[in-house]
């Protein structure tokens, strides 16, 4: 196992250790209280604990190494954990608000133990954060759609606890009790907001989505930087699977460049690219130019340049059609 997958493997661990100290003390605080907040904060540290085992088991799948049933590896494991984290984070939503609606309708009930609430859901907001950033930061560096999106679950239980603590002084100042289903609602909608965002980021990889603009921008970048080797590229495709980058181009050179010195270009072009794009595959499909397309070097005064045979071995970039085009 790698140094990279090493440390998303114990990140993974740590989110699942947080998780379940802080599923069981919300849950005996909650019930303790009476509170549907602090339940429903419960409810979503138990989903946040599924997330993690689910991120915890994606990130060690996807450091499989291409295999004879997944050529490509498999990096979309973890693109799968973050659609299947955000329908958790849907079902934790729909369970606040089941438990929270008739709460309301009845005008709030009675809480009690209302200090021990608010520490727990402070202790929560405070480890959570600490956790989440952790998270954001290893899944950010080695490009984890599952850390990311188990980070999210995390930031999303910060505010929610936030939100849960501010209630219970809120009911302690006012002793209205009907605040504390008002904010568990709000709860919920922040969590079905934080749901669909994962789904939209994580479905854009499953269905094969470009690169960002500005990562297609650097490989231009290096083919440009390479334009007087050959005539033109066409057909750049990208799509990401996990923290896997995928690339293929088609490379048109001159008709007489020896295939070694073809391939030669085409290893300089993927080592450049993937020394600016870490964990990129690059696929160059190289074709010669059409005798048409390949004019005379007009600099060259060998009676065979531009017949078939020029000593010279490419076609000139003063009379190169566009230098490079896409």
């Amino acid at each position: 196992m790698s140094d990279v997958q090493n440390k998303k493997v114990r990140v993974a661990r740590l989110s699942i250790l947080s998780n379940t100290c802080l599923t069981m003390g919300k849950l005996w605080v909650g019930l303790t209280m009476g509170s549907v907040g602090v339940i429903s904060e419960a409810l979503h540290s138990g989903l946040d604990l599924v997330a993690s085992l689910i991120a915890f088991m994606a990130v060690r799948q996807s450091g499989k190494p291409a295999d004879e049933s997944h050529p490509y590896g498999h990096g979309k494991v973890e693109n799968l954990a973050g659609i299947i984290e955000a329908l958790l984070i849907l079902v934790a939503a729909i369970g606040i608000f089941t438990q929270s609606v008739p709460k309301l309708l009845h005008g709030g009930g009675e809480l009690e133990a209302l200090g021990l609430g608010a520490v727990v859901m402070g202790a929560s907001a405070g480890i959570n954060w600490i956790v989440s950033r952790v998270l954001f930061k290893v899944g950010e560096e080695t490009e984890s759609p599952a850390l990311v999106a188990d980070g999210w679950h995390l930031r999303t239980d910060v505010y929610t606890s936030l939100g849960v603590f501010i209630g219970i002084g809120a009911i302690k100042v006012t002793g209205y009790t009907i605040l504390d289903p008002l904010i568990a609602i709000a709860v919920g909608l922040l969590i079905v907001k934080a749901a669909v965002d994962l789904i939209r980021d994580s479905m854009s990889s499953m269905l094969d989505a470009s690169l960002p603009q500005e990562e297609e921008e650097v490989i231009k970048g290096v083919l440009t930087n390479h334009a007087d080797k050959f005539l033109e590229y066409h057909g750049l495709r990208t799509r990401k699977a996990g923290p896997n980058r995928h690339v293929d181009l088609h490379l048109v050179v001159p008709r007489h460049m020896p295939i070694s010195s073809a391939h030669l270009l085409c290893d300089r072009i993927e080592a450049e690219i993937r020394e600016i794009l870490p964990g990129v595959e690059v696929l160059i499909h190289t074709e010669p130019c059409e005798a048409v397309e390949e004019p005379r070097d007009i600099s060259c005064n060998a009676p065979s340049c531009g017949t078939g045979s020029c000593v010279k071995g490419r076609c000139p970039v003063q009379n190169k059609k566009n230098d490079v085009n896409q």
